[in-house]
């Protein structure tokens, strides 16, 4: 029974997690209580379950007993004494029956359905520094690691640390509220909103650690809040959002071998593509380009449609990608961006163009540690000829955290390539 309790808490995943932190700190409005006593409520769940067995909802058990706990350190701080009233401290003590569903947890009037994505809102409130609000955001609504935080921001983990810690003080110190916000309140945080959800399908579609390269889970999870989003606020860059993941999604079949290692996008068999969510994406595409307050996610989105419009890599026009990429520069001009811009240049124009570019922004601090600002210029020096300063940037890659699938692609390109 050791086992079986070791395993049901093993299964659960960063999402299960992150939805109880979600419904701890909508309930207590402190992440650090609802991170702790989450942690305290697996604890305790390691020695009951041996003898009581695993209960039929893991979750919902976690979740009380995680309430309980963290009503008893609420009621221990006196501080907090009119929060116990305000919490109903009584009745959440009572035994829940079979079948207990909290009707606080559920149907609370908020513009937004949704229990996580309220998180969502609630951590990119104004108050925060919009650095914050994303790291804080990625912390426990993705479930990331602060590690994984870092690889998401490109910045050293001490300082995606310190982002974190600093949100969660002037969350407690200001009070701000879990709730989700009003319809009138949307408008504000949809920056901040879009961007994360922007990082929550990135660090599902490359992983930044572990034994696989992709995680459906928060792609998927990313793409359904995204949807919400946009149904909440219909506008252009909402549409090019979901355009864009909607796009890149339908590449899923073809992104990995049959042993989990990456394929690259010139490599892929286009005919596995899904063409429905290719066709949908698309059909956003065009819609959000018609807008007239279409920005960075629209050209995003665009650069994924000329992808998908392709039907064989040769056939990719990259002159119009080129484009593209100025015209997303002038709105985002982000080292990311420029690393994009970079390589269109290099398959419209010939590598030795694109290596250029690439070249000019070797002394930017970010791309020391964007894995694949190395891998396009390996792949870059590759094409020139030049196959020792190729080895040299994948071997720069390499020692670059990443997942382990795509440690093993990289290896063997390496091992082709000395």
């Amino acid at each position: 029974m050791t086992s079986a309790a070791h395993r049901a808490v093993g299964e659960l995943d960063r999402d299960a997690r992150s939805r109880l932190i979600a419904t701890l700190a909508r309930r207590f409005g402190d992440l650090d209580l609802a991170e702790d006593m989450l942690q305290e409520a697996i604890a305790q769940a390691l020695r009951t379950w041996p003898d009581t067995g695993v209960p039929s909802s893991p979750e919902a058990w976690l979740t009380t007993t995680a309430k309980r706990k963290a009503l008893d350190v609420v009621r221990r701080e006196s501080v907090l004494a009119q929060k116990l009233a305000r919490l109903r401290l009584e009745s959440e003590r009572d035994v829940p029956p079979a079948g207990f569903a909290d009707p606080a947890d559920h149907a609370l009037d908020s513009a937004v359905p949704d229990e996580r994505l309220g998180l969502v809102f609630a951590c990119t409130h104004p108050v925060l520094k919009p650095e914050d609000r994303v790291a804080v955001t990625l912390r426990f609504v993705a479930g990331l690691t602060t590690a994984e935080v870092a690889h998401a921001l490109l910045l050293p983990v001490t300082t995606a640390a310190q982002r974190i810690v600093r949100a969660k003080k002037r969350i407690r110190s200001l009070g701000v509220s879990f709730e989700p916000p009003r319809a009138r309140d949307l408008d504000e945080r949809k920056s901040g909103v879009l961007r994360v959800l922007y990082l929550l399908y990135s660090e599902g579609f490359a992983r930044s650690a572990g034994p696989q390269h992709i995680r459906d889970d928060l792609t998927a999870e990313a793409i359904r809040l995204t949807r919400i989003v946009r149904r909440l606020m219909p506008c252009a860059e909402t549409t090019g959002l979901l355009s864009l993941l909607l796009l890149t999604e339908s590449r899923r079949p073809a992104r990995v071998d049959a042993d989990g290692r990456p394929v690259p996008l010139a490599h892929q068999d286009r005919t596995q593509w899904d063409h429905d969510l290719a066709a949908e994406g698309m059909r956003l595409a065009e819609a959000a380009a018609a807008a007239p307050d279409a920005a960075s996610y629209t050209i995003q989105a665009a650069i994924a449609a000329v992808h998908a419009e392709a039907t064989a890599p040769e056939s990719t026009d990259w002159a119009q990608i080129a484009v593209l990429y100025r015209m997303l520069e002038a709105h985002e001009g982000s080292p990311v961006v420029r690393v994009g811009r970079a390589v269109a240049v290099g398959r419209a124009f010939g590598p030795a163009h694109g290596l250029r570019l690439l070249d000019a922004l070797t002394d930017t601090p970010a791309l020391a540690r964007y894995r694949p600002y190395h891998v396009a210029r390996a792949i870059t020096l590759a094409e020139l000829g030049d196959d020792e300063a190729a080895a040299d940037a994948y071997r720069k890659a390499l020692a670059l955290p990443g997942n382990d699938a795509e440690d093993d692609f990289l290896a063997a390109t390496l091992a082709r390539t000395d």
